[in-house]
């Protein structure tokens, strides 16, 4: 099971949060399909910082083998979520796919013995 935390969300202009929640809710889908058979229950954090008229948003998960950190500004903080679940879900998808590699490869090995 995968959770969702959004830190900070109080930065952005309230107009903008239904599209946020909604470009989110599509992207933990996924993370809940890949996470199924996952034994750690797993919590993704996005955090909004606004500083004049840059948006920084960063998303972090943390993995088996390590934490998994994306960041990414934009002036338009829908461009920027929306670039940064496309950048996290490719993150998060190599660091799965190399956990599962690792896995396996110990795995064969154990037998072997």
């Amino acid at each position: 099971m995968v959770e969702l935390v959004k830190k900070n969300i109080s930065d952005v202009e309230i107009v903008f949060h239904k599209e946020i929640d909604r470009i989110c809710s599509t992207k933990m889908d996924f993370f809940n399909n890949l996470f199924k058979k996952y034994d750690k229950d797993m919590i993704v954090e996005i955090i909004f910082d606004k500083s004049s008229s840059l948006y920084k948003v960063s998303a972090s998960i943390n993995m088996k083998s390590k934490k998994v950190l994306v960041v990414e500004e934009d002036k338009d903080v829908i461009k920027a979520v929306s670039r940064l679940c496309q950048e996290f879900k490719k993150a998060v998808k190599r660091q799965y796919e190399l956990e599962k590699k690792e896995y396996e490869y110990k795995r064969k090995r154990k037998k072997k013995k």
